[in-house]
């Protein structure tokens, strides 16, 4: 931030500077421009006016890292070991996983990470320029410091830029504070150097443009120096973390391999010391325990519940970028949003008009005109009085911005010029005014344009002898008061006493307060000496002695969505903190408006001026509590978002201007707007929204949620089946092999890479269960697996498989006479015993899957067939079943034999007391949480 700083310094002393002649000095150059050796040694010493890049991976690289994670090498090593257990086809399909999934992944995210060639997109081709005296067009990239420039409306900026000369300058800096309103321009001095960065009145800065006037000015900063190039150097120098979920995985695939191996070796030794096994069948019994507990599901099934809750998202307007930011969204616990066109509707509104008499309700949002004008419960329009037909006729007339009907290219309304002044043409539609009429019979003589010292403008009217009002004047209330000495009322014109001066102030105080913005509209009748010679009529001549006729109050409405979607994160305990480059009143005014804050709590709103006076400590314990920051620069959105970071919170960001991309990409997760974001933003974030609503940001949320709890039902699913598969190896090595293998070592990768894979796969699919925006994000110390799920997979569902396939086992030998003291370990009779316990474990994961899609919803609900891949899967397991009993080549590979008709009534009847007492305990868990 330290360079940043630098150029803030740079920028302030250029500002201050009164004299043109010090600032030539100041930059070593003069009015006619440098010449060619100045330009040359400038461009050795300066570099090119262009955004460097850093030099990216290539493109091999990014294609191998999907193939180096933890996981993905564990499976590698796994397939390894089916190759060295003589297990051929096992090791091709534990690898063949691995490409598919590694491939698809790659895919998925190949269009990530160009954040800065957006950037230099924005950048102009050209620039007209003085050098030595001579105006000359050049390309923008050729700019160095101390050019004399020269920018006209519609001309986008390439630099930062002293103005010099100014004629009505308005700029549009929304690339970089996010904000869409214009910003006034002048060549005056700054005399507070404490004024915010972009709030500098004689600076313009590169990656923003001319909407309106046209000036000549001296580049200050060129490239990587500007504003613009600084917030590409934080984009840049931000790293890709790994998501939370890719940490996860980690740390489980340490988990599992610590548990795979451990019980490969305990089992390895046993068979060689206690059963005296041969060494060779000992090292293969074990190899194939340890490929039987490593999950080779697991990563299909993330992919595809990531890929599955991307779909989903996408129906719902939010674009995922990136599979891993899916589940991160599940994780946040903070959303930073911006105001503009997020919480809002990005369309400025009159919500109010007020004249000294009454007080006029217009309803209808945005820039159609779908509304209407009230005096209390009585609609009304122009006609009904003649103090409202002169306020909106007024706003009208004295409105530069045109409305443009949506088109192809847009699909909304859009504005030419100031929102501000777009929404006095709806207003004045909304009350009958006929548009073009008015403008035709009232042509615009002279405009005496607004500026950031006087805070209001003028226009002068052909006289109308239907009117009495030939000059109209708006601007801020106070200041447009203080030059009027009379009022309207009625139709009439009365002097301008204390006390209505007083409630008019009052009036404008009040609407301030909510935090809407409020226009004063005031008029006069030009005396003819002045009406005939518009060279006399300036700004002292004209806007004095002034008629006050109301005020017009606008406001960005908040979507109404909002207040909903923003209770459900607190019920689901996110915070909200909005960060814009707002009023801090506005932003107070719609926080609490819409619900974004604990009314409960005290509000505390900060400015960017005031971030930059408090200590990171500070500003940690300001977090702690309810706060809205307003008039952010960029560097200090990002700041907030490290703060937050340094806290333990994982932090969703929305932005749609260049000034969000640092802090969008030093998210956990980066949230762009689709509508109305520029290429940077939706180049730097993670998720688009299609809609720019806040809405779906917290449908995404709950979708990631829904991720991460179906890659727990996946765990638990394949879990549990392992404790089944390695009781019949634990009774057989603790019996000293008295108690033959229940179960072969083919036949339980029968089941791991067979039977199970597809129902698993479905849970990945599962919908997102009821209530899961009902309890707070997962603590980042929580892992995949944790005690809960361990004693779940193990002492519930395992526990109760483990025991129903010993008794198969026990009960397949007993059907054919054999009891416990002389129990076959080969033959006919084994063989039917272990496909017998093969179908036990088969059909008590059928109950299994149909017990885990919910943690306490009951499985008996209209969604009983929503998952068609669990029913596929459960079919399938029938059908797989089948073949390896009754297939003779099936039945050589997995050592099976077919069922008789009383084994198959066993089988079927296992998964009904599963689901019956399952469905008891779900039950027992609804009556504690009612």
């Amino acid at each position: 931030m330290g360079h940043m700083s630098e150029n803030h310094d740079q920028i302030i002393t250029i500002a201050q500077i009164d004299d043109p002649n010090l600032i030539y000095q100041q930059m070593q150059t003069r009015s006619t421009g440098l010449n060619e050796d100045e330009v040359s040694q400038r461009q050795r010493q300066y570099g090119e006016n262009i955004l460097k890049t850093k030099a990216g991976e290539p493109i091999w690289l990014k294609f191998l890292k999907n193939f180096s994670s933890t996981m993905t090498i564990l499976l590698w090593i796994s397939g390894a070991i089916a190759f060295l257990a003589q297990l051929q086809e096992l090791g091709i399909a534990i690898w063949a996983v691995n490409l598919i999934n590694g491939c698809f992944s790659f895919w998925q995210e190949y269009q990530a990470g160009k954040a800065t060639e957006a950037l230099s997109k924005m950048l102009p081709a050209h620039s007209r320029v003085v050098r030595n005296g001579v105006d000359v067009k050049i390309l923008a990239e050729d700019l160095v410091p101390g050019d004399i420039i020269k920018l006209e409306e519609g001309d986008d900026i390439p630099a930062d830029i002293r103005l010099l000369q100014t004629t009505d300058v308005q700029v549009n800096q929304s690339s970089l504070t996010g904000e869409v309103n214009p910003v006034h321009k002048n060549e005056r001095p700054v005399t507070n150097p404490k004024t915010n960065h972009f709030e500098l009145t004689n600076i313009v800065f590169s990656g923003t443009s001319m909407m309106k006037g046209n000036a000549t000015g001296i580049v200050v900063t060129t490239g990587m120096a500007t504003d613009f190039g600084k917030i590409a150097a934080l984009t840049q120098n931000v790293h890709d973390d790994q998501s939370p979920l890719q940490k996860e995985l980690s740390v489980l695939t340490k988990q599992i391999s610590i548990l795979a191996v451990s019980i490969g070796l305990i089992f390895f030794l046993v068979a060689t010391f206690f059963v005296h096994y041969p060494l060779v069948k000992s090292f293969i019994f074990a190899l194939g325990m340890i490929v039987a507990f490593i999950p080779e599901g697991l990563l299909p099934t993330v992919t595809l519940s990531l890929a599955g809750a991307v779909q989903q998202m996408a129906k719902k307007n939010a674009l995922v970028k990136k599979l891993s930011s899916v589940e991160t969204l599940g994780s946040a616990s903070v959303i930073c949003s911006d105001k503009t066109g997020t919480l809002t509707q990005n369309q400025m509104t009159v919500s109010d008009l007020w004249t000294v008499d009454k007080h006029y309700r217009v309803d209808g949002e945005g820039y159609a005109v779908n509304g209407k004008i009230y005096d209390g419960p009585h609609q009304v329009n122009y006609q009904s009085s003649p103090d409202l037909y002169e306020l909106l006729r007024g706003g009208l007339l004295a409105d530069n911005a045109r409305i443009m009907p949506p088109d192809d290219q847009h699909p909304r309304y859009t504005v030419l010029g100031d929102p501000t002044e777009a929404c006095l043409e709806v207003v004045a539609a909304k009350g009958g005014l006929d548009l073009r009429a008015e403008r035709t019979n009232s042509v615009r003589l002279k405009e005496l344009p607004f500026d950031s010292d006087r805070k209001m403008m003028t226009v002068i009217q052909s006289a109308d002898t239907n009117h009495q009002f030939n000059t109209y004047t708006k601007g801020a209330p106070n200041v447009v008061v203080a030059h009027c000495e009379y009022y309207l009322v009625n139709g009439e014109v009365k002097p301008l006493g204390d006390d209505i001066r007083q409630q008019i102030l009052a009036a404008n105080d009040a609407y301030a307060k909510q935090g809407l913005r409020v226009l004063a509209v005031a008029g006069r009748t030009l005396p003819d000496n002045l009406y005939h010679d518009l060279s006399q009529a300036t700004n002292d001549t004209v806007e004095q002695a002034l008629v006050f006729i109301g005020l017009s109050v606008m406001l960005d409405p908040p979507r109404k969505e909002v207040l909903a979607a923003a209770k459900l994160c607190h019920q689901a305990h996110i915070k909200i903190i909005m960060v814009t480059g707002d009023y801090s009143l506005t932003a107070e005014s719609i926080a609490k408006k819409i619900g974004l804050v604990d009314s409960r709590q005290p509000l505390r709103v900060v400015t960017g001026e005031e971030l930059g006076a408090i200590t990171d400590d500070d500003l940690k314990t300001a977090l702690s509590g309810e706060i809205v920051f307003a008039r952010m620069a960029p560097e200090q959105k990002y700041r907030v978002v490290n703060a937050l970071q340094e806290m333990g919170e994982v932090v969703a960001v929305t932005g749609d201007g260049v000034n969000d991309a640092p802090a969008l990409k030093k998210a956990d997760i980066e949230v762009a707007m689709g509508v109305t974001g520029t290429d940077v933003a939706k180049e730097a974030a993670d998720m688009i929204l299609t809609d720019d609503n806040f809405t779906s940001i917290v449908e995404a949320i709950r979708e990631g949620r829904g991720v991460y709890a179906n890659i727990r039902k996946f765990l638990l699913y394949i879990l549990n089946s392992n404790m089944p598969e390695a009781i019949p190896s634990v009774l057989f090595l603790l019996s000293g092999g008295k108690i033959p293998l229940a179960l072969t070592v083919m036949q339980i990768l029968a089941i791991d890479l067979g039977t199970d894979m597809i129902p698993a796969l479905g849970l990945g699919k599962q919908r997102v269960e009821a209530g899961i925006m009902d309890r707070p994000p997962r603590k980042m110390s929580e892992h995949l697996i944790n005690r809960r799920l361990v004693f779940k997979a193990f002492g519930w569902y395992g526990l109760l498989s483990s025991i129903i396939s010993v008794i198969a086992f026990f009960y397949g030998n007993l059907m054919h006479g054999y009891g416990l003291a002389n129990l076959p370990t080969s033959g006919n009779v084994y063989v039917q015993a272990t496909t017998i316990t093969l179908g036990a474990i088969i059909f008590c994961q059928i109950a299994a899957v149909l017990n885990i899609r919910y943690n306490q919803q009951t499985m008996f609900t209209r969604q009983f067939w929503d998952n068609s891949m669990i029913t596929i899967g459960i079919i399938f397991e029938i059908a797989l079943f089948l073949c390896l009993s009754y297939v003779p080549i099936l039945q050589s590979v997995f050592q099976t034999a077919p069922l008789n008709a009383h084994d198959w009534y066993f089988l079927m009847a296992i998964p009904i007391p599963l689901i019956l007492i399952d469905e008891f305990r779900k039950w027992l868990l609804r009556r504690q949480h009612q």
